[in-house]
């Protein structure tokens, strides 16, 4: 028998404190399981200084004109199909700025394709396009996954910046990683479902790197998504409660200032807090990296101090964020 075939992942250990899990009424079972996940913020809370780094990397790497790149398998693919989709309406970030790739295609997101997770020719085929000024991010609870590591060497041949998600500590992949970021989950509470902890804390990594992405890249302002175009009725008014949020401004302030810019918030956000007019908002805005704070600053408006751009006028209703249609 091969060492690697003996070499047990700390993820598909058998956990000592569930082996009686079947034997529980409903509600212990839960409370087991609700346990266990408490344990996965503060697993995650370990890496944040790696996960800054890899931020900073693919922030340097975009602005530069870079792709960020996702993969996985099983779980892990999924998760980073969620998180590239979520971006496009949450944050208006462009197709293609945030791309992932999953084992086995499209018809592996719905059900199990054999074999795939295991082809590490496939994860290079997979990454063919991924160039220099590219960051290829690859996530695998085990931290062996073939398909990753075939798509990680290939990035790595091609000069891109890379990165492995796992909980494995020791990741057999770690090689091929510029940015290890290790959550130390421990085994799961049924052996071997990385659906579980590993994939809650995957999850947490990825929501924290695309939201730290996109607020250094200056697609929000404050604690507001700004990067947000009108295109209907229902859009319209949630862009409009937003400006007001952010500017203090009244409807019809916030209106004729989204009419003026063709229904683009930040432009209109700008013409609000800068006192200028929709042309010098657009110009600053394109000449600072789309950073409503640094083309504030540029125009004369408010400081890109960030605690200075917090409104004092009493508080609207929250802006609805759960819906983005």
């Amino acid at each position: 028998m091969s060492t690697e075939a003996t070499v047990i992942a700390p993820t598909e250990e058998r956990h000592p404190g569930t082996v009686g899990i079947d034997a529980l009424g409903t509600l212990d079972v839960l409370r087991l399981l609700n346990a266990e996940d408490a344990l996965v913020a503060p697993a995650v809370a370990e890496v944040l200084p790696a996960l800054a780094a890899l931020v900073d990397a693919a922030v340097e790497a975009v602005r530069a004109g870079g792709t960020v790149h996702y993969v996985g398998a099983g779980t892990s693919g999924r998760l980073a199909v969620l998180d590239a989709a979520e971006l496009l309406p949450t944050f208006n970030a462009p197709p293609g700025l945030v791309v992932a790739h999953h084992a086995g295609g499209a018809e592996a997101l719905l059900r199990a394709v054999e074999n795939v997770e295991d082809d590490a020719d496939r994860g290079r085929a997979d990454l063919d396009a991924v160039g220099g000024g590219d960051v290829v991010v690859g996530l695998t609870a085990s931290g062996r996954t073939p398909y990753v590591g075939g798509a990680l060497a290939l990035a790595r041949e091609r000069g891109a910046v890379t990165a492995l998600v796992t909980s494995n500590p020791h990741p057999e992949l770690a090689a091929l990683a510029d940015h290890l970021l290790a959550v130390d989950t421990g085994p799961e509470v049924i052996t071997g479902s990385t659906r579980l902890k590993a994939g809650t804390a995957q999850k947490l990594v990825l929501n924290a790197f695309s939201t730290a992405v996109m607020i250094r890249l200056g697609r929000t302002w404050s604690n507001l998504m700004v990067d947000v175009v009108a295109t209907n009725a229902k859009l319209r008014g949630r862009v409009v409660r937003i400006l007001r949020e952010a500017s203090g401004a009244d409807e019809a302030e916030a209106r004729a200032a989204l009419e003026a810019t063709d229904g683009e918030l930040k432009p209109a956000l700008v013409t609000l807090l800068a006192g200028v007019d929709a042309a010098t908002a657009r110009t600053a805005l394109a000449t600072h990296g789309g950073s409503v704070a640094r083309a504030l600053t540029a125009v004369g408006g408010v400081p890109a101090d960030p605690d200075s751009h917090r409104s004092t006028h009493r508080p609207l209703a929250p802006v609805p964020t759960g819906d983005h249609a």
